[in-house]
């Protein structure tokens, strides 16, 4: 058989890869689950119909046939191309079974068939937290999810060695007020284009401003003048008042603004950044953006924000605000450069060695011994010379190699050398070595 070529757009981790993977996932989850947030699954697939009809993005989806006995295909259903809409869905299915607000998050693989490139793929790992109210869901839920978020991405840097981040926070309402003062109709259309703002520029986005929105220049220079506001306190209300526009809008988002930053600041990574604008529709209020340092190029790998529609049934109405860590955008190039590893490839501590096959089964006991203590052990495959089955462990990268004797067992460190007695009952390595160590590549 050939050797099977690669899909593009569907990464693959090698061991060291899926272990670094894992570890990002318990951490965050572990973060979700201090702040009050319940885990929930949905099904990989949606109605063809559901999917389609929320907004553009029929060449994002992969639709799934079932072919009948007859060999017809009835391809009425598709892969999921993000966790909000089954997670709408899931909301109106349940509702009557859940507590509002209700906090989920929910950790799967989605998928969609667009172009592969640096940090986007067609398969990919997403882990999303949110918050979803019935009818109505407080201002301060913003502020709970920034910290929720603001807290995982410094667990990731505490634990894991993840490159520093910078968390920004923008409020729609403060954009879209901003826009209306200065007696723009249309301010969907004009958010859409400085959400551009970062991919072509300041000189590129006045002129869609100006031939597409129908702004002078003067308008479209204030609409740059607010974008170019970026701070890390309040400060920014006094920078955006000092641009002389003025609409009740704008005074509630720089309202809401404020209160997220002052409630977030001692995290150290929250900035207020008026140039976020996230073109998508559904979002209503705040907006947020995550920039990893080293890789501004991948754009934002973490994003989310207030959205009042996330679903309705014609009698109720379910507002939310969420933040998607996007798992395979950070971790791909990050294992990929190197930039972040696992200190070994296999979780095994221990190798115990076998003096003759007959020998397999007392060395069975003592694995036992070991793993009931929570130390990962593995079984030499062979009762080779103990040179090649301290080989076979170097190759392995297991620190340890337990051989058993009739005057003692003993265990040896094959990194230094170092053999000495040990009892199964009672031994334990130390604490990096009991598992494999996830650390940035200066180490």
């Amino acid at each position: 058989m050939a050797r099977p070529a690669s899909l593009s757009g569907f990464p693959e981790f090698l061991p060291e890869g899926r272990i670094v993977e894992q570890r990002l996932l318990a951490e965050l989850t572990q973060v979700f689950e201090l702040h009050g947030f319940a885990s929930i699954e949905t099904r990989a697939i949606e109605p063809l119909e559901v999917l389609t009809g929320k907004g553009e993005i029929d060449k994002e989806i992969y639709s799934v046939a079932r072919f009948q006995a007859d060999g017809d295909a009835d391809p009425d259903w598709a892969l999921h191309y993000d966790l909000t809409v089954p997670f709408a869905r899931y909301v109106l299915e349940h509702a009557g079974h859940l507590q509002f607000p209700f906090r989920r998050y929910q950790v799967q693989k989605v998928w969609r068939g667009e172009r592969p490139q640096d940090g986007r793929f067609r398969e990919f790992t997403q882990a999303d937290v949110d918050i979803v109210g019935q009818d109505q869901l407080a201002a301060h839920h913003d502020s709970e999810i920034v910290a929720v978020a603001a807290d995982g991405f410094a667990r990731l840097q505490t634990d894991l060695g993840l490159p520093p981040v910078r968390l920004r926070v923008n409020n729609r309402k403060l954009a879209e007020g901003f826009y209306r003062g200065l007696g723009v109709s249309d301010t969907a259309a004009v958010l859409q284009r400085i959400d551009k703002l970062a991919k072509i520029g300041p000189d590129k986005v006045a002129e869609l401003l100006i031939a597409d929105c129908g702004l002078d220049a003067a308008a479209a220079q204030a609409c740059l003048d607010l974008a170019g506001i970026s701070t890390t306190d309040e400060s920014f209300v006094e920078r955006v008042r000092a641009l002389g526009v003025s609409d009740p809008l704008l005074d509630d988002g720089l309202e809401q603004l404020a209160a997220v930053i002052r409630t977030t600041a001692t995290t150290g990574i929250v900035h207020a950044d008026l140039s976020i604008a996230r073109g998508l529709d559904y979002y209503t209020g705040t907006v947020l953006e995550t920039e990893l340092a080293g890789f501004e190029k991948l754009g934002s790998v973490a994003s989310g924000g207030r959205y009042d529609q996330l679903a309705s049934d014609g009698k109720r109405t379910y507002p939310g605000v969420g933040f998607s860590f996007g798992v395979s955008r950070m971790l791909v190039p990050l294992i990929g450069s190197g930039a972040i590893t696992a200190s070994r490839p296999v979780p095994t501590c221990v190798l115990v060695a076998l003096d003759s096959e007959d020998s397999r089964e007392a060395a069975m006991a003592v694995a036992a011994q070991l793993r009931a203590r929570g130390i990962a052990t593995e079984l030499a495959p062979r009762a080779d010379k103990f040179g090649k089955q301290i080989r076979y462990a170097d190759r392995r990268t297991i620190p340890y190699v337990w051989f058993s004797r009739e005057d003692g067992d003993q265990v040896k460190d094959i990194r230094s050398g170092d053999q000495f007695g040990a009892d199964a009952a009672t031994w334990q390595p130390p604490t990096e070595d009991l598992r494999p160590q996830v650390r940035p590549r200066h180490d």
